[in-house]
């Protein structure tokens, strides 16, 4: 009993100082990993031929894309609720190598994501303030916008929650009043126009997967969520519901409400929308939303890559350094190599960065099914506190839509995208085996830890194990973990409780 109560006392303390997410700021930063509101929207209408296609692909994409990768993730996310997300399932599904390039892959494209935020946010601040279209003022600004920001994830992850949480209702309430104010004015006939010869499909296909991905990365902090099993699938659907609706409202009010104008509907035009059906008060509402949305997707996506880089150090892929937290929580090296990222990139321009991001991802996202798939198959007795209602036949199914989008998006790729995305699996390749150089020379010190019990024990005793050392979750985890590298395997045989705490 004395045990127990010194085991709670430490848990209690580690939730007082490192405080766990709940479902509200959960909702709002998965809405801000994939949308953000319906800022960058416009440019389906113009790449459609006009509204028709523009709606019909809000209506029908998210069930070919965004429903099935949101369940896919529901349920690994809750299988396995480690920080590193994603990375933890290809590990447990392909082994730690194409774990470790999945990794690598969707760090890459998150960094490059996010050095798009602080360049659109001056983007929308320039027609107020044109004092920024000059280098001068440009740069001291996109720095000290990265660096606050910084700051602001170096804080807690709660206080990340929380600001996505207001910056959420901000940014989508003028569009709320819009549409409201819309409704005299909406002909159902406006709908439905189309010009097919004027269609661009590869722009049409390319704005309906940005405006619509990203469901996965808020895995990669689901060692922050308070009840994880619980929370993740109801915080999934409330998202994919809300990201529907804040791109549905916005077009149904600005196309219904106004005559179509192929060469008005481009990134930003919501502002002129919102003046035509409100006055110049509601344009300058969208344009002030459009410039914090980004604040929040910026931060949103931070989060996400620096707590993946926690992850993956804390499994033993990257050093131990990586895991190294902040007294609020967070982790500071990882954190600070993301704005490093950003700072980099973010001298690129906006079709390169999201052309290069799409294809990384794409690459991905298909690891990520065939994951999916796998465990299906290789673990059907791992512990699935949320399970996809399908059998195995029928989780393959809900895989295909979305894998065939994903290859038609990076069959429309330029072949500078192929060639930059080349170069970063290469690195990836070359970069594991040397990290594991390192690892066995001992020149850097990396988190390792034994498994505790042998795989095929059974079942109950081995929870019981996993329970008391609250490392991980189901055997799967236990299996990632003895296939790791690492330098000290043959010297431990059982988890000491200095390894156990490296993963809690």
């Amino acid at each position: 009993m004395g045990e127990e109560g010194l085991v709670n006392d430490v848990k209690n303390k580690a939730t007082k100082s490192n405080p766990k997410l709940k479902l509200l700021p959960l909702i709002a930063l998965i809405f801000y990993d994939v949308s953000g509101g319906p800022f960058g929207v416009e440019d389906s209408v113009r790449a459609g031929g006009g509204p028709l296609l523009s709606l019909l692909g809000f209506l029908i994409f998210p069930l070919f894309w965004s429903v099935p990768e949101a369940l896919v993730t529901a349920e690994l996310a809750t299988s396995f609720p480690e920080n590193g997300g994603y990375v933890v399932w290809i590990s447990a599904a392909f082994g730690p190598f194409w774990g470790f390039q999945e990794g690598f892959w969707k760090w890459f494209s998150g960094v490059m994501d996010n050095a798009l935020y602080p360049v659109l946010f001056l983007d929308y601040l320039k027609h107020s303030l044109p004092i920024f279209n000059h280098l001068v003022a440009r740069i001291p600004a996109l720095l000290g916008i990265t660096v606050s920001l910084t700051y602001l994830n170096y804080r807690g992850l709660h206080i990340v929650g929380f600001s996505a949480v207001l910056l959420a209702i901000f940014s989508l309430s003028p569009f709320l009043v819009m549409g409201i104010l819309s409704i005299p004015r909406i002909r159902p006939r406006r709908w439905l126009v189309v010009d097919f010869k004027n269609v661009d499909w590869r722009g049409y296909f390319n704005s309906m997967f940005w405006n619509l991905n990203y469901w996965d990365k808020a895995s990669t902090v689901a060692g922050e969520v308070e009840d994880p099993g619980q929370t993740f699938p109801k915080a999934l659907l409330g998202a994919v519901v809300l990201v529907v609706s804040s791109y549905l409202i916005p077009l149904l009010a600005g196309t219904g409400a106004l005559s179509f104008n192929p060469s008005g509907w481009s990134d930003g035009y919501f502002a002129e929308v919102g003046m035509l059906i409100g006055g110049s008060w509601l344009k300058w509402w969208i344009q002030a939303a459009a410039a914090m949305s980004n604040l929040g997707l910026f931060e949103a996506e931070m989060s996400s890559d620096a707590f993946q880089l926690l992850g993956m150090s804390e499994i033993g892929m990257l050093p131990a350094i990586f895991a190294s937290r902040s007294k609020y929580g967070t982790p500071t090296l990882s954190i600070l190599c993301s704005a490093t990222g950003v700072i980099f990139l973010s001298w690129m321009s906006f079709q390169e960065i999201l052309e290069f991001l799409n294809f990384l991802y794409a690459l991905g996202m298909l690891l990520e099914f065939a994951a999916f798939i796998k465990l299906r198959i290789k673990k059907p007795d791992l512990s699935r506190p949320y399970r996809v209602p399908l059998q195995t036949f029928g989780a393959t199914m809900l895989c295909v839509p979305p894998a065939i989008l994903l290859l038609l998006v990076m069959c429309l790729a330029s072949l500078k995208t192929y060639l930059v995305s080349g170069a970063v699996v290469i690195i990836g390749m070359f970069l594991y085996p040397a990290l594991n150089h390192v690892k066995d020379r001992k020149w850097i010190e990396f988190s390792t830890v034994q498994p505790a019990h042998p795989v095929n024990d059974d079942i109950e005793e081995h929870s019981t194990i996993l329970e008391q050392h609250q490392v991980v979750k189901d055997e799967a985890s236990v299996s990632l973990l003895s296939a790791l590298p690492s330098s000290n395997t043959e010297e431990a045989s059982e988890i000491s409780p200095e390894g156990v705490q490296k993963l809690d």
